[in-house]
């Protein structure tokens, strides 16, 4: 190795040093930043002027830093240059989110569409429309989109980006990064581990967690110690597709009895509608321990899907790819600071107001409302109980559209996990409600860049 080469592996080193240790605080001052790195002060002011030049940090303020001496300036990230693009695709929506480096969310947007069979070319050529608006919108803010991640419900190859089995959108070894088309790079992730990424890094900050994302799908992602566990494939995580009842009905994924067909969102809104045409009996208060509300099995046409007014299930009276104006990070409450939970339709995407009826009636008290959702958090809470004998994670939090539900469906999935659970440890782990809702994947997704630029910033210096 030449001279040459070892000083630009020193420095991309030492500037990755100084920009996490500015990251670590609200404000630091160059002096501290030597103290902190233990480089040399001339080392440190030489570095700063780097990241200041590629509008990494940012000079705030003078401040005197003890006694004596003179005072020193302040220095912080810098959110009005460098920006991260958010990319996802789910079953009926499109979105995308632009975030500065500040962890600031600039934009946002997402399109009701239904992607259900619908060809991966054109589906994202439709994503490719709506993130090149935003991605002008923000160039026009004077931010830099440096890099995006795409997040898709399915098990991904990291490395050549294909989508090896994504049933809900009936989609198999999908060459997807191959056809996406941006003047920066963009990967391909798995829209679970993401989602748990977002929480991580823009929710609830828990260091170990199983977060789980309800959609029409359902997924999860697994944070141990701050890191997401990808398992020996990347694949880990499949939740929606553990078997809730090996005879109830068939699956997307070729089984039989999965989660998704008792818990994702297209059956929870057929099993509440269909109850609401038959009006059962009242479910009773009370389950016996390790079975559903009421003592029934969970129905088996709750996967079943198509039947219902899809009007009403995207809120967007029957028409498909309506798209919502841009919301900035002042109307959604997440420039920074994590909104606070809410069973309120608003965690919601647009595309996903379907749940909203749902929620009117469980506001309303309607029983059979609740009923459906007894019976889906009853089927949460089985699927969970083996997930927590394998990985044992230190919490549980609920996200998608399980996080405005959670008034309805918390209780009934702890006592499930404390039903079946309470003999084999001293305690059950909390289910609690993501501070993100639907919104996490696509967080997570811009993350990612923001994370890969604090790792390397020489990187993008060179660029």
């Amino acid at each position: 190795m030449t001279q040459a080469l070892r000083h630009d592996a020193m420095r991309a080193r030492n500037l990755a040093l100084v920009l996490a240790a500015v990251g670590a605080r609200e404000s630091v001052t160059r002096a501290a930043l030597a103290e902190m790195t233990g480089l040399t002060k001339t080392t440190v002011s030489k570095l700063v002027g780097d990241l200041i030049e590629g509008g990494l940090v940012v000079e705030t303020g003078a401040v005197r830093d003890g006694e004596r001496g003179r005072p020193g300036v302040e220095i912080r990230i810098s959110g009005q240059h460098v920006a991260a693009l958010g990319l996802e695709v789910n079953v009926d929506y499109l979105a995308v989110c632009v975030v500065d480096l500040a962890r600031t969310v600039r934009l946002r947007r997402t399109q009701a569409v239904d992607n259900r069979a619908a060809p991966p070319v054109d589906v994202i050529a439709r994503l490719g429309d709506l993130a090149s608006a935003v991605v002008d919108e923000a160039v026009e803010n004077g931010l830099r989109v440096v890099g995006g991640v795409l997040a898709v419900p399915g098990p991904v190859d990291m490395t050549s980006g294909v989508v090896h089995n994504a049933p809900n959108l009936g989609w198999r070894d999908v060459p997807l990064a191959s056809l996406l088309r941006f003047p920066f790079p963009v990967r391909v992730e798995n829209e679970a581990n993401l989602a748990a990424l977002g929480e991580l890094w823009f929710g609830s900050g828990l260091p170990d967690f199983l977060h789980v994302s309800g959609e029409i799908g359902i997924g999860a992602g697994l944070v141990v110690r701050g890191r997401l566990f990808r398992g020996a494939h990347g694949f880990a995580g499949e939740l929606g597709h553990v078997v809730v009842s090996p005879d109830g009905p068939p699956c997307r994924c070729g089984g039989r009895g999965c989660l998704e067909q008792y818990a994702g969102q297209d059956a929870l809104l057929t099993a509440a509608r269909a109850a609401a045409s038959v009006r059962p009996a009242p479910v009773p208060p009370a389950a016996a321990p390790g079975n559903p509300p009421g003592g029934m099995p969970p129905r088996e046409d709750a996967g079943k899907a198509g039947e219902t007014d899809k009007s009403r299930e995207t809120g967007t009276s029957g028409k498909t790819g309506a798209s919502w104006e841009t919301r900035t990070s002042e109307e959604t409450g997440t420039s920074g600071e994590p909104r606070e939970p809410s069973s309120s339709p608003e965690m919601l995407l647009p595309a996903q107001q379907g749940v909203a009826w749902v929620l009117s009636r469980l506001q309303e008290g309607d029983a059979d409302a609740r009923a459906a959702c007894e019976r889906a958090a009853w089927a949460l809470g089985v699927a969970l109980s083996s997930a927590v004998n394998l990985v044992d994670p230190d919490a549980i939090v609920l996200g998608g559209i399980y996080a405005p539900l959670f008034p309805w469906i918390g209780h009934m999935v702890a006592d499930t996990l404390k039903d079946r659970l309470g003999q084999m440890r001293g305690a059950v782990p909390p289910v609690v409600v993501s501070r993100l809702g639907a919104e996490a994947a696509a967080l997570g997704a811009a993350g990612q860049v923001i994370e890969q630029v604090m790792a390397d910033p020489a990187a993008l210096l060179h660029t």
